[in-house]
């Protein structure tokens, strides 16, 4: 049986999701990042959690970006750190798909409207061509 990838989650820790801060305030980006470390298993972790600086989302609120190896890449927008748990869910259904597609029917209702975009897995030559998920 071959293993499934472990999906690579990357948070946006600069996010003011549309507040003004001082410099010195913590960014609802970080807040999100530290919600969803919280929730993980170290010794089964859902997802590789890496900190990103700037998914240049700005006007859409907290972002993060899934992606696996052969796999669409999904940016999401519109995260608030109460989702993260969603969000980990949302991260298993995309593990085990083989596209990485999670139809709207199959994510979490917190999540329902949070997908901004995609891209196609740039380490490949090309995804189906005409094909929509």
């Amino acid at each position: 049986m071959t293993q499934t990838p472990t999906p690579t989650l990357h948070v946006c820790t600069t996010c003011r999701a549309g507040q003004v801060l001082a410099d010195s305030d913590e960014r609802p980006g970080r807040r999100m990042f530290d919600a969803i470390a919280a929730l993980l298993d170290p010794q089964a972790p859902t997802v590789d959690l890496q900190e990103v600086v700037c998914l240049s989302s700005c006007d859409h609120g907290c972002a993060a970006a899934i992606s696996a190896p052969g796999k669409w890449t999904y940016l999401l927008g519109r995260l608030e750190p109460g989702m993260a748990a969603d969000l980990l869910g949302y991260a298993e259904t995309y593990a085990r798909s083989a596209t990485g597609t999670v139809l709207p029917s199959r994510r979490p209702a917190s999540l329902a409207r949070v997908v901004l975009g995609r891209m196609p897995d740039l380490t490949q030559a090309h995804m189906t061509p005409g094909r929509a998920a």
